[in-house]
């Protein structure tokens, strides 16, 4: 039987929904730079810097252990200022059998849902990667806000 779920959360942002969503367009790799006790490492697959549609991303990641996920950008739209990522492969996928996330920049508030199907019943909700993706806007927008 099915379990599936959405989780979600937003933060507010001091920076301009125009910058943040520039960075995750265009900077995205950087991140690992920033957040080093949790990104190890980021590569955008087929070349480029830029987040597209299509865009494969190979992550390297800690949330209390090492993992690693191809996430594929599966929607972008620069009028909504939104992104929606799949993962595609890596260790998520034994305890999901699917896994997106939707980062949405507008009016002052960045918003982030997850939605998944467990692989399991006894597989738990992905609060860490929810808590990792609000940890890190925070982060990034004091960064933007200051810079």
């Amino acid at each position: 039987m099915a379990q599936i779920g959405k989780l979600q959360a937003q933060t507010e942002i001091k920076s301009s929904a125009d910058k943040f969503y520039g960075f995750f367009k265009n900077h995205i790799k950087r991140l690992v730079e920033m957040f080093p006790e949790n990104l190890k490492s980021c590569e955008l697959l087929g070349g480029g810097d830029e987040l597209r549609t299509g865009t494969v991303m190979a992550w390297k990641y800690d949330l209390g252990t090492r993992l690693e996920a191809k996430v594929r950008v599966q929607a972008l739209n620069e009028e909504n200022k939104s992104f929606t990522f799949v993962f595609t492969e890596g260790d998520v996928l034994k305890v999901y059998n699917s896994l997106k996330a939707k980062l949405e920049v507008s009016g002052g508030l960045v918003k982030w849902s997850f939605e998944f199907d467990k692989a399991n019943q006894n597989a738990p909700n992905p609060d860490p990667y929810l808590d990792l993706a609000i940890k890190v806007s925070k982060g990034l927008d004091d960064y933007l806000y200051n810079n």
